[in-house]
């Protein structure tokens, strides 16, 4: 299989989802990618499936999908390390 991303580090600070994707650390707004997400309580956040291939994010309650090449495109974006 291939794989699109190598994603780690999935973690979120108020309606800021920050990751790491292929080594550059990502900060990507909520309130521009997903309402559902961004009014959703740290729990709720916290729930979620990343696709083996590092294609997607799945977020089973809210029954939400975002695609990383999707979110990366308006992410403040830094290089790691």
């Amino acid at each position: 299989m291939k794989k699109y991303h190598h994603v780690t580090n999935i973690r979120f600070e108020k309606h800021y989802l920050l990751l790491n994707v292929d080594g550059r650390d990502c900060r990507i707004d909520l309130r521009q990618q997903s309402k559902k997400l961004a009014l959703a309580d740290e729990r709720t956040k916290m729930n979620f499936e990343l696709s083996s291939s590092g294609y997607g994010i799945h977020w089973p309650e809210l029954d939400e999908d975002l695609s990383i090449d999707g979110m990366i495109k308006t992410a403040k974006v830094r290089n790691a390390g």
